[in-house]
């Protein structure tokens, strides 16, 4: 999650409430989180590339 932070520059809470539908800072185009283990999540590096590009190329 931290490099998640660092990478989009966003706040752990600001990833949380992307990811939930009743908030609203919710974005359904945001990656959605991998289970790695039974405490554990992560993100896909290329998905995570693909909505950069996305958000790049909307806000031009």
């Amino acid at each position: 999650m931290a490099e998640l932070s660092k990478l989009i520059s966003l706040s752990r809470s600001t990833i949380y409430d992307k990811l939930n539908a009743r908030s609203p800072r919710h974005d359904p185009s945001f990656p959605r989180a991998v289970k790695l283990g039974t405490s554990a999540i992560g993100w896909r590096q290329s998905e995570i590339n693909q909505w950069i590009t996305t958000r790049s190329k909307n806000s031009q």
